[in-house]
């Protein structure tokens, strides 16, 4: 069905919002010659309507009038592209994987550490059960939701409930699934509590759900230096599986003296943590484009007409602990200032597949739930005498999708600054931001708990006063209310930093970070004084950001930067692991491989890139990984970490140690015995397979301190490294050049649809492999000009 193009202006302008938008499509496409395709869905019931137009790579831009309708238009186009990754997480916030996909097997793990689906469902199915996210939406804003935010929710429900009864599903992982089923507003609000909590209860779901009063026999001991080595690698950002980099330069450093920003978030590839692009807007109120997480009713990382910004993953560690005193006649009741304090009980019951319900009981205090490990590897053990309550301050917190409604409607970083102030809903990550204006912006504004080094001091367990300088870790005393964590008068919630605690970089030259605590922000400014729950200062920086801090503050020294700059940035594919120990280790080669001149040659030859073309990049990382899973970081380098020069310090590599000889002859037989020749390109065995082709992906793993970061799947037999789990995800490449428009350019490396049938399945992963980028399509004229322009009217 074509629009007819001839509304006059006059009658365009009375039109609502989202009908101005449709009718201006046709009335340019109209003029501009090609009829522009139309699909039109039919109404049913709910009233709710958006206009969304489809440029190319399948990227839509939603218009409606009010909040509801954009929410509901933004549902709508993600069930299209995501239909069975989004039912899927559903299922899991409804504590039903058990009962479709059975109780033992491995969790999504998209929106929790759950180690089985049903430790999961337990979780979930008491957070249910307790009402917990209902009492949330209760609570006014600003320390609840506010009403737009509700909206949104609302309308994206209904999206989602209208495609799914519109339309067949033709993806494979769920077409014809049971659990494919209709959506509430709760249910969205439910999915939004998961991806707040998941620094800190849902870090725990194991720990919570397994927790059981002691028996007869005797409990170990927590063992303090284990527990803290433990607690600080489980909070490594080198371990994560989320992270990012974000670099914005100020008017200073640039050709045109406004702002640029280069955000480079690393987030899974598959599954319930994806990114998925829109543009949104409600004309005259807000109008945003940019990524949001699948589930999300609002842009989480984007841009807007003068602003933009981008979020890492921060090093504030967003939950602490309350060692209990118990009662000795009763391992479930625990002492505060004397006085006896009964455990709650939650009794949880959750259907299983092919067998019978399976009931538990969780058991929470005045802190928070009662936990025996942070994951399998930092057991927290419930004794006769003792256990650890989890206190996690965002599972109070539902207010991200007001920051990200805030930044939509600002208009320059100080206007973020005050959105970050009065929403204060970010749970685990900072923000990095520039304006038209040429200003700069960098904040660990999170929610914290209020753990200040003081209290830290004072009433920390003696497992806390390891665990805590240590890893940010606190364990608190739970016997005495004058170990509570305090308010800050700021603060929206009890128990929280307000907004003028956080660590705040403004107007920075550059302001660069790459998971790392905010210290090197700037080389020339570094940030100090925040508290160490926040992170560190003075320590040894990770690779990546030691390579983003290099070529970042040559890039402002060198000035007059445009957009272009930052795309050569994203893909350098510098190897700083290589620049700093390539050499060295093929100087020492001829010694620990004196019969294997071919693999000392490609050492020596490599060029220290991970391009697709690049030859002896695979050697060195498979080589790279062994040596540094063997060898602590302390003991890798000769000349050993200066807080002086951070950026340069530790470096030389450390030859003769044995694991350095074993790590090389490891490397060179592993692809020799896979048939993979040790100067192959590095595409030729790094990709992916999109529509039954192999797709050569660039760039490297955390621990060669890759910008352009990739975690592979390594499969020898396969032919190496045949999928990426997480890693480059939604870049964008922003400026301004004094018009209307931004000058941005973005990729969404693995495309906009899980559905193989979908054109969007694989399209800018082909991009992304040739370093190609999409140029964004902000303004009416930018839409209405693409060839591939599609309109879409989606009623409910």
């Amino acid at each position: 069905m074509h629009v007819r193009s001839g509304l006059s202006r006059s009658r365009l302008r009375r039109l609502v919002p989202a009908a101005v938008a449709l009718a201006t499509v046709a009335a340019t496409a109209g003029a501009a010659g090609p009829s522009v395709p139309t699909e039109r869905h039919r109404p049913s019931d709910g009233g709710l309507s958006a206009v969304i137009r489809y440029t190319e790579y399948g990227i839509p831009h939603i218009v409606a009038k009010d909040h509801a309708n954009l929410g509901f238009g933004t549902g709508w186009a993600q069930a299209a592209d995501q239909i069975c990754v989004l039912a899927d997480g559903f299922v899991t916030v409804r504590g039903e994987r058990s009962r479709h996909f059975g109780a033992g097997t491995a969790s999504d793990g998209a929106l929790s550490s759950a180690a089985t689906n049903l430790s999961s469902d337990l979780y979930f199915q008491g957070v249910r059960d307790a009402g917990t996210v209902e009492r949330l939406l209760a609570t006014p804003a600003p320390a609840g939701p506010s009403r737009e935010a509700k909206e949104l929710m609302r309308g994206w429900a209904a999206g989602y409930n209208a495609w799914l009864r519109q339309n067949r599903v033709t993806d494979p992982a769920c077409a014809g699934a049971a659990w494919v089923r209709p959506v509430t507003a709760l249910d969205v609000a439910r999915r939004g509590f998961a991806l707040a909590v998941l620094g800190g209860q849902g870090r725990a779901v194991d720990g919570i759900t397994a927790a059981r009063p002691p028996g007869a026999a005797p409990v170990a001991p927590v063992d303090p230096v284990r527990t803290a080595d433990a607690a600080r690698a489980l909070f490594a950002s080198e371990s994560a599986d989320m992270g990012s980099n974000a670099v914005a330069f100020s008017g200073a450093t640039t050709a045109n003296g406004r702002g640029l920003l280069l955000g480079n978030p690393h987030y899974p590839w598959h599954g319930g943590r994806r990114f998925w692009q829109s543009q949104q807007t409600i004309p005259g109120e807000l109008n945003v484009s940019g990524g949001s997480l699948l589930g999300g009713t609002a842009v989480n990382i984007g841009f807007t007409e003068k602003v933009a910004w981008s979020h890492t993953v921060a090093t504030g560690v967003t939950l602490n602990l309350h060692q209990l005193a118990l009662d000795p006649a009763d391992p479930t009741v625990y002492l505060v200032d004397g006085r006896r304090e009964r455990m709650t009980q939650r009794t949880v019951t959750v259907p299983v597949k092919d067998g019978a319900p399976v009931t538990r009981t969780q058991w929470w205090t005045r802190y928070g739930p009662v936990v025996t490990s942070l994951g399998a590897s930092l057991p927290l053990p419930w004794s006769t005498t003792t256990a650890y309550a989890l206190n996690d301050p965002n599972a109070v917190n539902l207010r991200s999708t007001d920051t990200a409604l805030g930044f939509a409607k600002a208009r320059s970083t100080r206007e973020m600054s005050e959105v970050l102030r009065r929403t204060q809903g970010l749970p685990w990550v900072n923000t990095v931001a520039a304006d038209a204006s040429g200003h700069t912006l960098f904040t660990q504004s999170q929610v914290l708990p209020r753990i200040t080094d003081e209290l830290a001091a004072r009433c920390s367990t003696p497992l806390g006063k390891v665990t805590y300088p240590a890893s940010g870790v606190a364990v608190l005393d739970g016997s005495r209310t004058q170990c509570a964590l305090g308010s800050d008068r700021d603060a929206v919630q009890p128990g929280i930093f307000g907004p003028s605690r956080m660590p705040v970089l403004q107007d920075a030259p550059y302001a660069v970070n790459s998971n790392d605590s905010a210290w090197l922000t700037n080389a020339d400014r570094p940030l100090t004084g925040y508290e160490r729950v926040f992170g560190t200062v003075a320590t040894p920086r990770s690779l990546r950001t030691r390579g983003g801090v290099e070529d970042v503050a040559a890039m402002a020294a060198r000035g007059r930067l445009t957009v272009a700059d930052l795309q050569h940035q994203q893909f350098a594919n510098r190897a700083p692991a290589g620049d700093l120990a390539a050499a060295d280790a093929a100087e020492a080669c001829a010694a620990a491989l004196p019969d294997d001149r071919e693999a000392c040659g490609v050492l020596a030859r490599w060029d220290r890139t991970v391009n697709t073309g690049s030859r002896g990049a695979l050697l060195f990382d498979r080589f790279w990984r062994r040596l540094t899973a063997a060898v602590p970081a302390a003991q890798l380098w000769k000349v050993p970490f200066s807080a002086a020069d951070p950026v340069r310090t530790p470096h030389t590599l450390d030859t003769s140690s044995p694991a350095f000889a074993k790590a090389l002859k490891d490397a060179v037989a592993e692809l020799r015995a896979a048939g993979i020749p040790l100067d192959a390109p590095l595409g030729e065995h790094q990709f992916v397979v999109r529509g039954g082709t192999r797709v050569p992906v660039h760039g490297g793993t955390e621990s060669l301190g890759i910008w352009n970061k990739t975690e592979a799947v390594w499969n020898a037999a396969g032919g190496g490294y045949t999928e990426v789990a997480h890693g480059t995800s939604h870049v964008q490449a922003v400026g301004w050049d004094g018009s209307r428009c931004p000058v941005a350019r973005t990729l969404l490396t693995y495309s906009q649809s899980s559905n193989p049938h979908s054109p969007h399945f694989g399209d800018q992963t082909a991009l992304f492999s040739g370093e190609r980028w999409v140029r964004s399509r902000f303004c009416e004229k930018d839409i209405l000009s693409d060839p591939k322009l599609r309109v879409v009217r989606v009623r409910g």
